[in-house]
């Protein structure tokens, strides 16, 4: 988090809102709270400071500049009075902030604030000191548990439904920015369900109160005084508190901390997919009634799901009776199922809605169930193809492999050149492989031309590509019909 001075009362301004009377009632804004004193009060003494302490090695600048020089050289003498000195590893003290979550001193953070840290420090709200233990930590969602061994109870907070969070409501902030010490702010829910790319399960509440360096870790509170948020990011262009900020809901929070607490780590559900979200011109490429679901660019080999039987192509858009709205939802969802839960997967198909059954296995370290990242970076300028796309395309030969560092289990037709002017200059580059026409694997250019030529004189105006890019299938759909 960045330091900037600004404060904006969340209040300010509310109270002096007149509403049209025609509105129904359900839609008049609550009154603002006419003070935060009673529940900061109560709210304070579950509110830590942490300081974190790490052995940093100082990077010795210029160095190497002096290497190449010959041993007579008269520049010896005179660079070395400028050479730095190399003072060694030296200690680093860090600020954050955290909150109890049981009597016995278990305390909530993010795993950012004690990352690579030595030492940690709790100091609690009356002022008392203690050495806190890391239980464990969950680098994917930024969550760390610590414990420390107070002499007697502690006051703990209570995590809330975050899910019951509406965009609109009070919530305030209680923690310890620029190392000042508790410190309450308030604002309200801005929005919901953020996808800020920090993170593969990605599922921030936006707020406006005001956070800042050292609130890192610190809770989010309703106005019932439990916990709906941990304070993790914001987003300023000068680096401090301009209204933009991010909370990890409670929800996710308190499975994770569950996890940690029993077993000092987390384990998560796999079934080994890749996926994308549905735009619109795949929507119309697809013949889907709507731009929702999570369509499969990739299947595991071996793997959960192509075991149970799905396939590239398919679009999930239900997994253990839970809705899957985009491709953001279905890692998390995965995610959260219990290892070895047979779960039903609903799917469409050419058109069909079908399931089947998975067993999820465990995540391990380098499998992934994540929304695939598709670039948008448009294409080197090249000389314009003869087919309708823009495209000059190429076979996969040895040529081929060396110049696009192509591996070698890497089959399709390699795209050589891309017309800037067409739309698929904003989507191709050169050095991409089109894997799958219409989820019908090709083999040659002139085989994509002839195939793509057909659609058009059709009447179809998408056509869809499953590319692969530097080793990841990504589907990208282009228009035929001239849009773009």
């Amino acid at each position: 988090m960045g330091v900037w001075r600004v404060v904006r009362s969340a209040a300010a301004g509310l109270m002096a809102l007149a509403l049209p009377m025609s509105l129904p009632s359900a839609a008049l804004a609550r009154p603002a709270p006419e003070s935060f004193a009673d529940l900061a009060n109560q709210l304070l003494p579950t509110v830590v400071k942490i300081a974190t302490t790490e052995t940093v090695k100082p990077e010795v600048q210029g160095s190497d500049a002096f290497k190449d020089l010959p041993p007579d050289s008269n520049l010896q003498d005179l660079l070395q009075g400028l050479k730095p000195k190399d003072e060694g590893p030296r200690r680093v003290t860090f600020l954050g902030s955290g909150f109890i979550v049981d009597p016995s001193g278990l305390i909530v953070t993010n795993n950012h604030v004690i990352d690579q840290a030595d030492q940690v420090t709790v100091t609690l709200d009356n002022g008392t000191q203690l050495q806190a233990k890391i239980v464990g930590r969950d680098p994917k969602t930024d969550l760390a548990l610590l414990r420390v061994k107070p002499l007697k109870p502690l006051a703990a907070a209570h995590f809330g439904d975050s899910d019951h969070a509406r965009v609109g409501d009070w919530v305030m902030a209680i923690g310890n920015p620029f190392g000042l010490g508790s410190t309450v702010t308030a604002g309200i829910v801005s929005a919901r369900n953020r996808d800020i790319a920090a993170g593969p399960y990605d599922n921030f509440i936006q707020i406006d109160a005001p956070i800042n360096r050292g609130n890192s870790g610190g809770p989010l509170f309703d106005m019932e005084g439990n916990v709906v948020g941990i304070n993790s990011v914001i987003i300023s262009p000068s680096g401090g508190s301009v209204g933009v900020a991010f909370a990890i809901p409670s929800n996710m929070a308190r499975k994770v901390i569950d996890e940690i607490s029993k077993h000092g780590t987390i384990e998560r559900g796999w079934m080994g997919v890749l996926v994308q979200s549905v735009t619109d011109d795949i929507a119309t490429g697809m013949h889907l009634p709507a731009t929702s679901g999570a369509l499969v660019a990739d299947v595991t080999p071996d793997g959960p799901a192509q075991k149970a039987g799905l396939q590239v192509g398919d679009v999930i858009v239900g997994f253990d009776g839970k809705p899957i709205a985009d491709s953001r939802v279905l890692p998390r969802v995965v995610a959260e199922t219990a290892i070895g839960r047979t779960a039903t997967v609903d799917f469409i198909r050419n058109g069909q809605r079908q399931n089947l059954r998975v067993v999820v296995a465990r995540l391990d370290d380098g499998e992934k169930d994540e929304p695939t990242k598709v670039s948008s970076t448009p294409a080197p300028k090249a000389k314009s193809g003869s087919d309708r796309l823009g495209l000059q395309l190429g076979p996969i030969d040895g040529a081929a492999r060396t110049k696009y560092k192509l591996d070698a289990d890497v089959q399709g037709v390699v795209i050589t050149g891309v017309d800037p002017a067409s739309a698929a200059g904003e989507k191709l580059a050169p050095g991409d492989v089109i894997v799958r026409l219409e989820n019908q694997p090709v083999h040659t250019p002139e085989e994509v031309s002839r195939r793509i030529e057909a659609d058009a004189q059709a009447g179809q105006k998408v056509v869809l590509l499953l590319v692969n890019r530097d080793g990841t299938p990504t589907y990208v759909a282009m228009r035929l019909d001239g849009e773009g």
